[in-house]
């Protein structure tokens, strides 16, 4: 997309960052028209006591009903591992349709044996649309497109609004790097790929992070940074770092880190558009544990335990 930027037509961009989960959430809207997106809200879950809440999100909400936003869409970009997804609550708020990239077949398809969700079809129909690479939609007059960006998971999309992009968990701020692809269905190989995508387009290019970790040496949370800016100094893909060499890295730092704090929740909630499974005769809704024995004794413990 080469839409020429001017002034009417760059989007207004407020973010919202929940400490919690160190996710960067998005309202971005048309000054224009005063149409706006929800680029991955954040719905409030305390795994500890299961409750739920909608603090993060309803923010979001007062500050677009503040200015006058009204919201069209509620976009995915990715089915997260370490938050619950907002989006239903945008859209039962707003009417907004909930947008993930196409490829979340991909993920519901690898999820749904591991938590046996019977119930969860791995068509993507959980969703209002599905978008597919290149795909080009409107917020207002802003012309939005969608770049495929796998690698953290198959199904990552980042989205191109004017001159900003949303990459989701595909790059971190310079001094961070870029995301783990130990996931199922991940892979180091078309992270690099997705990266390289990225950094192709013009040097001038905002780039929007959904997560930002603070490195060390650093103060303050920051999640806006350049295309320029991750070519130069990017500690993990910067000029001249080739294919085999970041793969190795990325693999070798991938196998010392541990699962999200919130993986087993987000994945269910978020394969299926950010809802809980259906609530059982009591009302009440239940998210599943796999348990899995991490050696052979551990198995037979778990056996006896099961009898």
């Amino acid at each position: 997309m080469t839409t020429a930027l001017t002034a009417a037509n760059a989007p207004q961009i407020r973010a919202f960052f929940d400490p919690a989960t160190f996710t960067v959430s998005y309202l971005v809207s048309d000054p224009a028209t005063r149409r706006g997106a929800v680029i991955d809200p954040v719905l409030d879950y305390d795994p500890g006591s299961g409750e739920v809440d909608i603090r993060s999100v309803s923010a979001i909400l007062d500050a677009a009903a503040a200015e006058g936003i009204a919201i069209d869409w509620a976009l995915e970009t990715h089915a997260h591992a370490d938050h619950l997804s907002g989006a239903p609550y945008i859209k039962a708020k707003t009417g907004a349709k909930i947008g993930i990239g196409e490829h979340i077949k991909d993920v519901q398809k690898i999820f749904r044996p591991v938590f046996d969700a019977r119930d969860l079809h791995t068509d993507g129909r959980d969703f209002d649309h599905l978008f597919k690479d290149g795909e080009v939609f409107s917020i207002g007059t802003l012309q939005a497109e969608v770049i495929y960006t796998p690698g953290h998971t198959p199904a990552d999309v980042s989205y191109r609004i004017g001159d900003a992009v949303f990459v989701g968990d595909t790059l971190f701020m310079p001094d961070y790097g870029t995301a783990r692809a130990d996931f199922p269905g991940g892979d180091a190989h078309r992270l690099y790929g997705s990266i390289q995508r990225l950094l192709a387009l013009p040097a001038e290019t905002r780039l929007f992070m959904c997560h930002d970790y603070k490195a060390p040496g650093r103060d303050d949370y920051a999640w806006e940074t350049t295309v320029a800016a991750q070519r130069a100094g990017n500690v993990h893909v910067h000029e001249g770092v080739g294919e085999a060499a970041f793969v190795a890295m990325r693999e070798a730092g991938d196998a010392t880190l541990d699962a999200p704090r919130l993986l087993l929740p987000s994945i269910q909630v978020n394969i299926r558009a950010g809802r809980f499974p259906a609530a059982e005769d009591n009302g009440v809704h239940y998210l599943k544990i796999p348990v899995k024995p991490k050696s052979e004794t551990a198995a037979s413990a778990l056996g006896a335990a099961a009898r």
